[in-house]
């Protein structure tokens, strides 16, 4: 170090905060952006091997993939819609007015949204399918043949009654942080009911709202087993990416590519949008005369009631049936009458491996996250500079991503030497990383902000160094913020398929794959047992979360 160097340059070259800052940036540059990069790159890259635009046009002037667009277009805006028109008014009549059993709808609420949405397709077909228990026992009662489930009013039924509670959740925190006053000034003057919510609630939650909306959008758009079990035929993108890009026929990885530009072109539209008009419509409150549950009255209690009570019951049916399915009697792959724990005792014996797979790959994972995002929220909340604040962003950037576009740009670029990863469990666990680090990087930056930086300059100021400091005084306040995010992402990394089903070998297939293998070949007792098993996996890590945080809700 030369002796003319200022004490600002040498404190710089000297903070280990900045190499940490220059290490995550690269892994990200490495495993994420590059990646994309050599998707966009592979798009690019026409029959004859040279650079062409060939495959967007053809996307883009044959039918077959215009409709695969159009459909995604269609399911997604009216999943999301749907989410929230059953959300909103849940939120606001149990924020609101008195629900009987409230606390314990707001459980369901969040148990229902914790499942792989294919799960959710299984079951109503086995319920409202051609051959479903509903639709044999209508046709045997009364004689009448009920509408099936499949195609496009299947899937938005589906997707919706599982992703609402994400509207829900959000909404709900909104009510929390609204002050009451500004309700009572609009009913003094004569404004209430329907012209209230929506000229002064309605207004007050469209922030939270499109936030909501987004999150439902992009799952929606991102998901590829409901589509493929419930859809017969009704091809959205993500299904055609997997059929392109994993055909027997021949695979064609530059469409697959091009497809999956495309896509990502959609949701970071969407996304840079939203931003945009929260930014513009931005403001906040403060509930220094919070929202006091008020009682109702006649028919509109009874209306709050069964509305509330319907809606959830709706979106724990697949759940429930599942767990019930697991525990009957099965002969080959169908069902007959009676009850057993055989369907388990063969998953177990059989499909163990996958169980093991899913928890040793998961704990791999949140490993990974727990360590990365703690350090990135340090150094985004407490380290301010432009290379943190473009960190913030990389990190946020896999939620605009589809997984099973993920998983291809991951093949694409680590298929080769020196960077041979696919068919590994580090390319899954790498890709989980990935898809659920910005749940605990977002939680424990909330955690770190309501820490007084004071506290950590005494310690310094007692003579402990900075990474002493860290790790003794700041990661252990910290800790309840970090462990509930990374609880929430153990959640969505356990019923993850997208990803899966692209990265996966016989040595690292998980719980959702095998639930997805064993439903196409027709033994539903398996898949009931090992669904029955993720389910109470999520019951357990909720549980988990709400004693390590206190809280007896989840706020996104």
């Amino acid at each position: 170090m030369r002796k003319d160097e200022s004490p600002r340059l040498r404190s710089i070259r000297l903070d280990p905060w900045i190499i940490v800052s220059i290490a995550v940036t690269a892994a990200y540059a490495l495993f994420l952006l590059y990646p994309l990069i050599a998707l966009l790159s592979k798009s690019v890259i026409g029959k004859s091997g040279g650079a062409s635009l060939e495959y967007f046009t053809s996307i883009f002037t044959k039918a077959y993939y215009g409709r695969a667009i159009m459909n995604s277009f269609k399911v997604t805006l009216a999943v999301t819609a749907f989410s929230v028109l059953l959300a909103t008014p849940l939120a606001y009549l149990t924020a609101v007015y008195k629900i009987r059993g409230r606390a314990a709808l707001e459980i369901l609420i969040l148990v229902s949204s914790m499942s792989a949405p294919f799960i959710g397709a299984y079951s109503w077909i086995q319920l409202f399918g051609r051959s479903g228990a509903v639709t044999q026992f209508v046709k045997t009662a009364i004689g009448w043949r009920m509408p099936d489930i499949y195609g496009f009013p299947g899937i938005v039924l589906v997707m919706s009654l599982q992703l609402y509670s994400l509207v829900f959740m959000f909404v709900s925190g909104a009510f929390k942080s609204m002050d009451n006053s500004l309700i009572e000034a609009c009913e003094s003057l004569g404004c209430t009911g329907i012209r209230k919510f929506a000229r002064i609630v309605l207004p007050l939650l469209l922030p939270t709202l499109l936030a909501g909306a987004l999150m439902v959008f992009m799952r929606t758009f991102a998901d590829y087993g409901t589509p493929a079990l419930i859809g017969e035929g009704y091809t959205t993108l993500p299904v055609l990416v997997y059929k392109t890009f994993m055909s027997e026929t021949g695979s064609n990885d530059s469409l697959a590519a091009a497809i999956s530009v495309i896509a990502v072109f959609v949701t970071t539209a969407v996304f840079l949008l939203q931003k945009f008009v929260v930014n513009r419509k931005k403001f906040t409150m403060n509930a220094l005369h919070p929202i006091h549950a008020k009682s109702l009255k006649g028919a509109a209690n009874v209306f709050a009631h069964l509305y509330c009570y319907i809606v959830v019951a709706l979106a724990m049916l697949p759940q429930l049936y599942v767990i019930f399915s697991s525990f009957r009697k099965t002969s080959g792959k169908l069902f007959v009458p009676g009850f057993s724990l055989a369907s388990y005792i063969t998953a177990f014996n059989t499909v163990g491996k996958t169980i093991t797979n899913t928890y040793l790959l998961g704990f791999a994972a949140i490993i990974c996250i727990v360590v990365i995002a703690s350090l990135v929220a340090y150094v985004v909340v407490r380290r301010p500079n432009p290379l943190n604040t473009a960190l913030d962003v990389i990190t946020m950037f896999p939620e605009t991503v589809a997984g099973s576009i993920l998983g291809i740009a991951l093949l694409i670029s680590f298929s080769k030497r020196p960077l041979l990863f696919s068919g590994t469990a580090f390319i899954m666990i790498l890709s989980y990383t990935i898809r659920r680090l910005p749940y605990t990087v977002r939680s424990s930056s909330a955690i770190l902000s309501q820490i007084s930086p004071s506290i950590e300059e005494a310690s310094i100021s007692l003579g402990a160094s900075g990474a002493k400091t860290f790790a003794r005084v700041t990661l252990p306040m910290m800790m309840p913020g970090v462990i509930s995010g990374a609880i929430l992402s153990w959640i969505m990394i356990i019923t993850e398929l997208s990803t899966s089903i692209i990265l996966y070998s016989t040595r690292t297939k998980t719980m959702t794959l095998e639930i997805y293998s064993q439903i196409i070949r027709g033994n539903d007792g398996i898949a009931a047992a090992i669904s029955s098993i993720l389910t109470f996996s999520t019951i357990i890590a909720l549980v988990i979360f709400f004693k390590v945080s206190g809280k007896k809700e989840i706020e996104i």
